[in-house]
Protein backbone atom coordinates (compact mmCIF):
# COMPACT_ATOMS: atom_id res chain seq x y z
CA UNK A 1 0.00 0.00 0.00
CA UNK A 2 1.67 3.45 -1.24
CA UNK A 3 -0.55 5.16 1.33
CA UNK A 4 1.34 5.65 5.00
CA UNK A 5 -1.81 7.21 6.27
CA UNK A 6 -5.49 7.64 6.30
CA UNK A 7 -6.44 9.96 3.43
CA UNK A 8 -10.35 10.71 2.28
CA UNK A 9 -11.47 7.80 -0.01
CA UNK A 10 -8.72 5.28 1.36
CA UNK A 11 -8.96 2.45 3.89
CA UNK A 12 -8.17 4.01 7.23
CA UNK A 13 -9.08 1.22 9.68
CA UNK A 14 -9.66 -2.50 10.38
CA UNK A 15 -11.74 -4.34 13.00
CA UNK A 16 -12.49 -7.98 13.91
CA UNK A 17 -16.15 -8.54 14.90
CA UNK A 18 -15.07 -12.23 17.09
CA UNK A 19 -17.48 -14.80 18.50
CA UNK A 20 -14.64 -14.66 21.83
CA UNK A 21 -12.87 -11.49 22.71
CA UNK A 22 -10.51 -13.15 24.92
CA UNK A 23 -9.08 -16.00 22.17
CA UNK A 24 -8.96 -13.38 19.64
CA UNK A 25 -6.71 -11.15 22.12
CA UNK A 26 -4.40 -13.86 22.95
CA UNK A 27 -4.17 -15.64 18.99
CA UNK A 28 -3.01 -12.09 17.75
CA UNK A 29 -0.74 -11.57 20.00
CA UNK A 30 0.81 -14.55 19.68
CA UNK A 31 0.54 -14.12 15.90
CA UNK A 32 1.29 -10.45 15.43
CA UNK A 33 3.21 -9.37 18.86
CA UNK A 34 0.33 -7.33 19.37
CA UNK A 35 -0.47 -5.65 22.92
CA UNK A 36 -3.97 -5.16 22.93
CA UNK A 37 -6.20 -2.60 25.33
CA UNK A 38 -9.94 -2.66 25.84
CA UNK A 39 -11.61 0.22 26.55
CA UNK A 40 -13.00 0.06 30.06
CA UNK A 41 -15.98 1.97 29.41
CA UNK A 42 -19.40 -0.65 29.64
CA UNK A 43 -20.71 1.49 26.45
CA UNK A 44 -17.55 0.54 24.42
CA UNK A 45 -18.67 -3.24 24.85
CA UNK A 46 -15.49 -4.14 25.13
CA UNK A 47 -14.05 -2.80 21.79
CA UNK A 48 -10.20 -3.49 22.02
CA UNK A 49 -7.07 -1.70 20.68
CA UNK A 50 -4.45 -4.19 19.29
CA UNK A 51 -0.60 -2.01 19.51
CA UNK A 52 2.14 -2.60 17.00
CA UNK A 53 4.65 -0.70 19.22
CA UNK A 54 3.21 2.43 20.05
CA UNK A 55 0.60 2.53 17.36
CA UNK A 56 -2.92 1.62 17.35
CA UNK A 57 -2.98 -0.44 14.23
CA UNK A 58 -6.58 -2.75 14.82
CA UNK A 59 -9.45 -3.66 16.61
CA UNK A 60 -11.19 -6.45 17.83
CA UNK A 61 -14.64 -6.42 19.42
CA UNK A 62 -17.53 -8.67 20.58
CA UNK A 63 -20.54 -9.52 17.96
CA UNK A 64 -23.02 -6.77 18.31
CA UNK A 65 -26.20 -8.66 16.31
CA UNK A 66 -27.10 -12.15 16.19
CA UNK A 67 -26.79 -12.18 12.11
CA UNK A 68 -22.75 -10.39 12.86
CA UNK A 69 -20.58 -12.56 10.47
CA UNK A 70 -16.98 -13.22 12.31
CA UNK A 71 -14.93 -11.51 10.08
CA UNK A 72 -12.73 -8.80 9.44
CA UNK A 73 -14.11 -5.58 8.65
CA UNK A 74 -12.16 -2.68 6.38
CA UNK A 75 -13.21 0.81 7.23
CA UNK A 76 -12.69 3.71 4.90
CA UNK A 77 -12.10 7.58 5.78
CA UNK A 78 -15.09 9.60 4.48
CA UNK A 79 -15.51 13.63 4.97
CA UNK A 80 -19.07 13.45 5.85
CA UNK A 81 -20.25 10.23 6.96
CA UNK A 82 -23.85 11.34 6.71
CA UNK A 83 -23.54 12.35 2.91
CA UNK A 84 -21.49 9.09 2.03
CA UNK A 85 -24.25 7.07 3.19
CA UNK A 86 -27.12 8.50 1.32
CA UNK A 87 -24.38 7.90 -1.84
CA UNK A 88 -24.21 4.31 -0.95
CA UNK A 89 -28.00 4.65 -1.51
CA UNK A 90 -28.14 6.00 -4.65
CA UNK A 91 -25.29 4.08 -6.25
CA UNK A 92 -27.28 0.76 -5.02
CA UNK A 93 -25.56 -0.02 -1.95
CA UNK A 94 -27.11 -0.56 1.38
CA UNK A 95 -26.77 1.69 4.89
CA UNK A 96 -26.53 -1.50 7.23
CA UNK A 97 -25.96 0.42 10.40
CA UNK A 98 -25.83 4.29 10.92
CA UNK A 99 -24.49 6.96 10.27
CA UNK A 100 -23.96 7.38 14.22
CA UNK A 101 -21.62 9.32 16.64
CA UNK A 102 -18.58 6.81 18.50
CA UNK A 103 -17.92 9.45 21.95
CA UNK A 104 -15.88 11.92 20.27
CA UNK A 105 -13.66 9.54 18.08
CA UNK A 106 -15.97 10.05 14.86
CA UNK A 107 -19.05 9.10 13.17
CA UNK A 108 -19.47 5.75 11.03
CA UNK A 109 -21.53 3.95 9.50
CA UNK A 110 -21.85 0.10 8.33
CA UNK A 111 -22.60 -0.81 4.27
CA UNK A 112 -22.43 -3.12 1.99
CA UNK A 113 -21.66 -2.14 -1.90
CA UNK A 114 -24.08 -3.59 -4.54
CA UNK A 115 -22.38 -7.07 -4.84
CA UNK A 116 -23.03 -7.76 -1.01
CA UNK A 117 -19.57 -7.12 -0.11
CA UNK A 118 -19.44 -5.29 3.79
CA UNK A 119 -17.27 -2.06 4.53
CA UNK A 120 -17.41 0.62 6.76
CA UNK A 121 -17.64 4.35 6.46
CA UNK A 122 -15.06 6.40 9.00
CA UNK A 123 -15.86 10.71 9.79
CA UNK A 124 -13.08 11.45 11.68
CA UNK A 125 -12.56 13.47 14.57
CA UNK A 126 -10.70 12.56 17.45
CA UNK A 127 -9.56 9.87 16.45
CA UNK A 128 -8.36 9.40 12.67
CA UNK A 129 -7.29 5.39 12.05
CA UNK A 130 -4.52 3.42 12.57
CA UNK A 131 -1.02 4.97 13.18
CA UNK A 132 0.92 2.89 11.56
CA UNK A 133 0.28 1.19 7.97
CA UNK A 134 3.16 -1.10 5.95
CA UNK A 135 5.08 -2.26 8.78
CA UNK A 136 5.12 -5.30 10.67
CA UNK A 137 1.69 -6.27 12.38
CA UNK A 138 -0.01 -3.11 10.73
CA UNK A 139 -2.42 -2.74 8.01
CA UNK A 140 -0.79 -2.53 4.50
CA UNK A 141 -3.67 -3.86 1.89
CA UNK A 142 -7.08 -4.15 0.86
CA UNK A 143 -8.81 -6.62 -1.44
CA UNK A 144 -12.00 -7.07 -2.60
CA UNK A 145 -13.46 -10.58 -3.49
CA UNK A 146 -16.30 -9.76 -5.46
CA UNK A 147 -18.25 -12.09 -8.28
CA UNK A 148 -19.33 -9.02 -9.98
CA UNK A 149 -15.97 -6.30 -10.49
CA UNK A 150 -17.77 -4.22 -13.26
CA UNK A 151 -20.43 -2.79 -10.57
CA UNK A 152 -18.58 -3.14 -8.04
CA UNK A 153 -15.77 -0.56 -9.69
CA UNK A 154 -18.79 1.45 -10.78
CA UNK A 155 -19.94 1.64 -7.27
CA UNK A 156 -16.57 2.64 -5.74
CA UNK A 157 -15.05 5.13 -7.87
CA UNK A 158 -18.52 7.04 -7.49
CA UNK A 159 -18.47 6.78 -3.67
CA UNK A 160 -14.92 7.28 -2.95
CA UNK A 161 -13.16 8.76 -6.22
CA UNK A 162 -11.25 6.00 -6.41
CA UNK A 163 -9.04 5.41 -9.47
CA UNK A 164 -8.91 2.08 -10.96
CA UNK A 165 -5.69 0.79 -12.42
CA UNK A 166 -7.04 -1.55 -14.70
CA UNK A 167 -5.56 -5.29 -15.70
CA UNK A 168 -7.35 -8.39 -16.55
CA UNK A 169 -5.37 -9.99 -14.23
CA UNK A 170 -5.39 -7.83 -11.02
CA UNK A 171 -6.99 -4.09 -10.63
CA UNK A 172 -5.71 -2.39 -8.20
CA UNK A 173 -7.58 0.72 -6.42
CA UNK A 174 -5.95 3.44 -5.62
CA UNK A 175 -6.38 8.03 -4.46
CA UNK A 176 -4.63 10.28 -6.27
CA UNK A 177 -2.09 7.46 -8.20
CA UNK A 178 -1.23 5.82 -4.54
CA UNK A 179 -2.71 2.05 -4.66
CA UNK A 180 -4.34 0.73 -1.72
CA UNK A 181 -5.72 -2.90 -2.73
CA UNK A 182 -6.87 -4.55 -5.72
CA UNK A 183 -9.68 -6.60 -6.76
CA UNK A 184 -10.07 -10.65 -7.03
CA UNK A 185 -13.00 -11.80 -9.36
CA UNK A 186 -14.80 -15.34 -7.45
CA UNK A 187 -14.98 -18.04 -9.54
CA UNK A 188 -15.81 -21.32 -9.18
CA UNK A 189 -12.86 -21.89 -7.03
CA UNK A 190 -14.71 -20.03 -4.37
CA UNK A 191 -17.45 -22.21 -2.30
CA UNK A 192 -20.90 -20.25 -3.30
CA UNK A 193 -21.48 -19.69 0.45
CA UNK A 194 -18.93 -17.83 0.56
CA UNK A 195 -19.91 -13.77 0.10
CA UNK A 196 -18.48 -10.97 -1.25
CA UNK A 197 -15.99 -9.28 0.48
CA UNK A 198 -13.17 -7.21 1.59
CA UNK A 199 -9.64 -8.81 2.58
CA UNK A 200 -7.06 -6.84 4.78
CA UNK A 201 -3.75 -7.61 4.88
CA UNK A 202 -1.12 -7.51 7.15
CA UNK A 203 2.53 -6.89 6.79
CA UNK A 204 4.93 -8.88 8.27
CA UNK A 205 8.52 -9.64 8.66
CA UNK A 206 8.29 -12.87 7.85
CA UNK A 207 5.44 -15.16 5.79
CA UNK A 208 6.21 -18.41 6.41
CA UNK A 209 7.10 -18.21 10.01
CA UNK A 210 3.62 -16.33 10.35
CA UNK A 211 2.07 -19.05 8.70
CA UNK A 212 3.26 -21.78 11.19
CA UNK A 213 2.84 -19.38 13.98
CA UNK A 214 -1.00 -19.49 12.67
CA UNK A 215 -1.05 -23.11 12.95
CA UNK A 216 0.30 -23.52 16.37
CA UNK A 217 -1.92 -20.92 17.55
CA UNK A 218 -5.08 -23.11 16.48
CA UNK A 219 -5.71 -20.80 13.50
CA UNK A 220 -5.83 -22.68 9.86
CA UNK A 221 -3.72 -21.75 6.84
CA UNK A 222 -6.12 -21.02 3.91
CA UNK A 223 -3.16 -20.19 1.19
CA UNK A 224 0.08 -21.74 1.71
CA UNK A 225 2.82 -18.97 1.38
CA UNK A 226 3.17 -17.93 -2.20
CA UNK A 227 5.97 -16.18 -3.89
CA UNK A 228 4.44 -13.29 -6.43
CA UNK A 229 6.13 -11.98 -9.31
CA UNK A 230 8.25 -8.95 -7.89
CA UNK A 231 9.07 -11.19 -4.72
CA UNK A 232 6.03 -10.11 -2.60
CA UNK A 233 5.60 -13.07 -0.11
CA UNK A 234 1.90 -13.94 0.71
CA UNK A 235 -0.70 -16.42 2.24
CA UNK A 236 -4.15 -16.22 3.50
CA UNK A 237 -4.82 -17.19 7.12
CA UNK A 238 -7.90 -17.97 9.37
CA UNK A 239 -7.98 -17.26 13.20
CA UNK A 240 -10.16 -19.98 15.51
CA UNK A 241 -13.14 -18.48 15.20
CA UNK A 242 -13.19 -18.29 11.58
CA UNK A 243 -12.21 -14.66 10.37
CA UNK A 244 -10.25 -14.87 7.52
CA UNK A 245 -6.88 -12.41 7.07
CA UNK A 246 -3.84 -12.04 4.52
CA UNK A 247 -0.46 -11.21 4.95
CA UNK A 248 2.29 -10.41 3.06
CA UNK A 249 6.36 -9.32 2.82
CA UNK A 250 8.89 -7.94 0.69
CA UNK A 251 8.86 -7.20 -2.55
CA UNK A 252 7.85 -4.98 -4.78
CA UNK A 253 5.42 -1.58 -4.15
Amino acid sequence: MKLDRPVTGGPCWTELGTSDLDAAKAFYSAVFGWRTRTDPRPEAGGYTFGYAGDAAVAALAPLFQETQPVAWNVAFTVEDADDAARLVRSAGGLVLLGPMDVFDAGRFAVATDPTGAVFQLWQARAFTGAGLFNAPGSLGWVELMTRQPRQAEAFYTRLFGSSVRASDRYPQWGIDGADFGGMVTMDDKFPPEVPPHWLPYFAVEDVDITAADTAGAAGTVLMEPTSLPGGRRIAVLRDPQGAVFGVYAGGEG
